[in-house]
């Protein structure tokens, strides 16, 4: 995080800064810089040069990076910035990813599905801008840590424990983090916090790619730890966090986008992420079915769904109907949702 923060700081940041908490005006002569309101004996020096964050490249810092009562370097200049990079970035990855998948991938059919709810996409679209900004608060103090050097990240390829670990650092991760999303997924399906934290994101019994961070906020923090723990714990290149954080976002989204091209027994992709969830209580991974394998809550999806014919066939939706209102029914009682099929039946009967 700290590579992005200085691109950021570069960027937008210090002029920001430097309006919003304007500290002395620079005198910039021979590469240092010197504090214009002290006088000419007593100016201080500053190298031009802010300590990079990284070995591959630099960016050259302009005037406004010294000129902010807040420096670079100020926790709470710090924590500030990745609040904003992590709430406005992460609203702006969920825009551009969902909206691509929404309008070159995602099945419109299943706008007529018996499951589909009333204004979906709007709510679904309004559940994650309610949860984003808080799910950011919960996690800046992580990014922070990183940033402040608490974790193992590090710059250059040649810094690996050992040169095959700059390869094994992705399956490592993957799988780290999906046995750990694995079981903090199962946990919210308890009874005790189910319907408080995990049901706003079951609301979506057929989800489009808007739903992939339509989560009670707690929810989407939690299963995000994963992914924060694994620096903490075990060395990351920052180049390859930053990818596998891109990663995540866009697996998120395709794990919703009703598209079952991966008809995989190791592969949790978006069919066995409807099998969720239709009926609840299977497929908890994030990343693959090992997990689900391992502890007895794999299912299979039906091979119905391979087939846009079969999968979009009214005698399928019945039957996904039928199971699902049994499994919900023990898992949450009585129906509160309001679905765009029954609301079709009102305004037939009215005419």
């Amino acid at each position: 995080m700290d590579v992005i923060l200085e691109v950021v700081d570069t960027f937008l940041f210090d002029r920001f800064y430097a309006t919003l908490l304007p500290g002395s005006t620079p005198i910039v002569k021979n590469n240092i810089v010197k504090d214009a309101t002290s006088t000419f004996s007593s100016r201080r020096e500053i190298p031009t040069a802010i300590p990079r964050s990284h070995q591959l490249f630099q960016l050259k810092p302009s005037q406004y990076a010294y000129m902010s009562q807040w420096d670079r370097d100020n926790i709470y200049r710090q924590s500030v910035s990745l609040y904003l990079i992590t709430w406005l970035f992460g609203v702006l990855v969920y825009f551009v990813c969902a909206s691509l998948s929404y309008v070159f991938v995602f099945d419109h059919a299943t706008f007529t599905h018996p499951k589909y709810l009333k204004n979906q996409v709007r709510l679904e679209i309004r559940q994650t801008l309610i949860s984003l900004p808080i799910m950011a608060i919960l996690t800046t103090p992580l990014f922070l840590g990183e940033v402040r050097g608490l974790a193992k990240l590090y710059d250059s390829p040649a810094d690996a424990p050992f040169p095959l670990y700059n390869v094994l650092q992705f399956p490592f991760f993957i799988c780290f983090t999906d046995f750990l999303i694995y079981w903090i997924h199962r946990g919210l399906h308890h009874p005790m916090v189910y319907k408080t934290l995990h049901k706003p994101h079951h609301k979506w019994i057929m989800p489009t790619p808007y739903a992939s961070h339509a989560f009670h906020p707690l929810d989407g923090f939690a299963q995000g730890i994963p992914y924060h723990l694994y620096p903490y714990l075990f060395p990351l290149q920052k180049y390859a966090y930053i990818a596998l954080f891109i990663f995540i976002n866009f697996w998120t989204v395709f794990i919703h986008d009703g598209e079952y091209v991966a008809n995989s027994p190791i592969i949790n992709g978006a069919a066995c992420h409807t099998m969720h969830h239709l009926y609840f209580n299977y497929n908890y991974g994030q990343f693959t079915t090992l997990s689900d394998r391992l502890f007895g809550s794999y299912r299979q999806p039906n091979d119905e769904l391979f087939s846009r014919e079969s999968k979009m066939s009214k005698a399928e939706w019945e039957r996904q109907t039928k199971e699902m209102e049994t499994v919900l029914k023990e898992v949450e009682g009585d129906d509160d949702r309001n679905y765009e099929d029954e609301s079709r039946r009102v305004g037939k009967k009215m005419l």
